[in-house]
């Protein structure tokens, strides 16, 4: 194919580009110093029959009781993006998942959480991998690894848009973690952290924004990640989390913070007696 002919083909491509990338720029947004420019760039394909198989909420047509559980999540959740809360909460459309201590299930939910929130008519996600010490939401979806999170805060890619990826499932976005570094960390406690949680949460207003956080003992960056959200989920996982455990991991969080608990791998009796999620304002 000649030079001409893979450029007229690449033009033709772009006007065939579908609805999910209607995250053009607009004249007000064209490219300057000041501003991230947030278009979307590939199309990943989800491994989802693994997905499914592994209990995650792929829409097949059946209708599990965890789709309830997550459906009711995404609701409060929601509510206080968009609703009258909104007006109260700095970056409502803005969520953490963290939880006390690693493999309580906390990217399990993340990625549940996206994925109800994409089935939504009017609504977008985006699901950010903050974990960037452990990163797993890249494998969990069964996609390659591709440059995200820190190469956009070490500077290796200069645009939002080269690390936002477009999913096969419609509403769904994904920027993965990137690959480890010796200061990620001390990269998600950085100035331009703050300024990409502000673009995030303001550019697009109708988009729900999921992070994968790190947990919260152990590693004192993620509560400065926290103090840039609106929203805290916490996953507790039944038997294993302890109650000084999460009075640890919330104690320092911002008091503005809209927190709600989530018991995880409960067994089913004791979330029919006790509620599957806790919400309230503050630790």
């Amino acid at each position: 194919m000649s030079i001409i002919e893979k450029a007229l083909a690449k033009q033709q491509q772009k006007n065939n580009q579908t609805s999910v990338e209607v995250e053009q720029q607009t004249p007000q947004e064209e490219t300057s110093n000041n501003t991230v420019d947030l278009s979307p760039k590939d199309i990943l394909a989800l491994d989802k029959t693994g997905l499914a198989e592994r209990g995650y909420l792929i829409d097949n047509g059946t209708r599990k009781s965890i789709k309830d559980e997550f459906r009711q999540i995404k609701r409060k959740l929601l509510n206080n993006a968009f609703g009258n809360a909104s007006k109260t909460l700095h970056h409502s459309n803005l969520i953490m998942v963290s939880s006390a201590k690693p493999n309580e299930g906390k990217t399990f939910v993340a990625i549940n959480l996206a994925l109800s929130i994409a089935l939504e008519q009017d609504k977008t996600v985006l699901l950010i991998d903050a974990d960037v010490l452990r990163p797993s939401v890249v494998r969990e979806l069964g996609v390659e690894e591709k440059p995200g999170l820190i190469e956009y805060l070490l500077g290796k890619s200069e645009k939002v848009s080269d690390i936002i990826y477009n999913t096969d499932i419609d509403k769904l976005k994904l920027i993965p973690a990137g690959k480890p570094h010796h200061l990620s960390n001390e990269l998600l406690a950085s100035e331009k952290m703050a300024t990409l949680a502000n673009e995030l949460a303001n550019r697009y207003p109708d988009r729900i924004v999921i992070f994968d956080c790190p947990p919260l003992i152990g590693v004192t960056e993620t509560l400065v990640l926290a103090s840039l959200m609106g929203q805290g989920v916490i996953v507790v996982e039944e038997s294993k989390s302890s109650i000084a455990d999460i009075q640890a991991a919330t104690r320092h969080l911002n008091e503005d913070l809209a927190l709600g608990l989530v018991l995880n791998k409960a067994i089913r009796s004791h979330k029919d007696l006790y509620g599957y999620y806790g919400y309230g304002y503050g630790a």
